[in-house]
């Protein structure tokens, strides 16, 4: 696929930033600050144009906030006027790099997501036990510190790669370097999530292709390889190890990345993968049990748990989500 040139006019063109727009406000409509933008929306969206197309666009200063849920994070959210460039830009350079992209690439993709991974999980289970009925191994692997380690020279060289268009990849630098580290990309923005499938698909084309591992699954940076043979994925994670480490900068976590017998489960996109069944996170449920017996904001917390229960029934948990959902009837009850 050649390079794609002059497609920055595509970005900043009103049409792209009104889908943009519509795609940024999607879930936000009652905020403050979408309410204020939408006030002079034409006249927003046409001054933003402006900055683009004569180049003197500058993001905001990202506002940083800690959440604990159930891990600690450190969340970057940027300004609203930001979010829909970060919309117009994804509009526009996405599909060119969703072409490259394996099938079992997940996350953060039309058609994709945790289901689709599950299934493909099962899946291949099924084929490396022969139907359950031998041994089978996974590697479970995680990247330590995967978005605070990303090296955004080399993220660059593969963007550039694919878009030879000057002004983008100068759009694409101002978003990089808001976050003002000298490496990684901020938590929570949507070019975030794009660039990590970008610079990760680096090592789905070497796992496939130069390691030649049939089933292999990746979830942003949480990935799996399973194979009947143990010895095998020892070898595996070797040359994966080495691979992230010359090429990406990157570190396979210590903790979380290790062979496990598939009958033993394997922990992967938020369920805890048996044979037969399948157990949610504990300290998911721990999670949604707490904020069920500490919230005192009850609309944020049946959106809290709507949100919960959907993902719960991805697993065998239905006295769990009719116990939970029990409580929450209580509390609504007692006004």
């Amino acid at each position: 696929m050649k390079p794609c040139k002059n497609i920055y006019f595509e970005i900043y063109s009103l049409k792209n930033l009104a889908i943009a727009y519509k795609n940024a406000r999607k879930g936000k409509s009652k905020k403050e600050y979408v309410q204020e933008f939408e006030r002079e929306l034409f006249l927003n969206l046409t001054k933003l144009q402006k900055e683009l197309k004569e180049n003197y666009y500058v993001p905001l200063p990202l506002k940083n906030f800690i959440i604990r849920d159930p891990k600690t994070r450190k969340i970057s959210k940027s300004h609203f006027r930001d979010r829909i460039v970060h919309h117009a830009l994804c509009n526009i350079i996405e599909p060119i790099f969703d072409k490259s992209f394996i099938c079992d690439s997940c996350a953060n993709r039309k058609i994709k997501g945790t289901s689709f991974a599950i299934k493909r999980f099962e899946k291949f289970q099924i084929k490396v036990t022969n139907n359950l009925t031998s041994k089978g191994f996974c590697f479970k692997a995680d990247i330590r510190h995967y978005f605070g380690e990303v090296n955004r020279a080399i993220l660059l060289g593969i963007l550039k790669n694919k878009i030879e268009c000057t002004k983008t990849i100068k759009l694409i630098e101002k978003i990089l370097n808001n976050f003002g580290e000298e490496k990684g990309m901020p938590l929570g923005n949507l070019t975030s999530q794009f660039f990590a499938n970008v610079y990760l698909n680096e090592l789905d084309q070497f796992v496939k292709h130069e390691l030649k591992v049939k089933y292999y699954i990746r979830y942003v940076d949480d990935f799996i390889l399973l194979h009947h043979s143990e010895n095998q994925l020892i070898e595996w994670k070797k040359e994966i190890r080495i691979f992230l480490n010359k090429k990406l900068k990157l570190e396979l976590h210590p903790d979380k990345s290790k062979i496990i017998n598939l009958s033993k489960g394997v922990d992967f996109v938020g369920f805890r993968n048996f044979y037969h069944y399948r157990l949610l996170r504990k300290r998911n449920i721990k999670s949604m049990k707490n904020k069920i017996n500490k919230s005192r904001n009850k609309d944020k917390l049946v959106d809290s748990f709507q949100g919960w229960n959907a993902y719960a029934k991805g697993a065998n948990s239905f006295y769990l989500r009719k116990s939970f959902s029990k409580k929450l009837i209580k509390l609504n009850q007692k006004g």
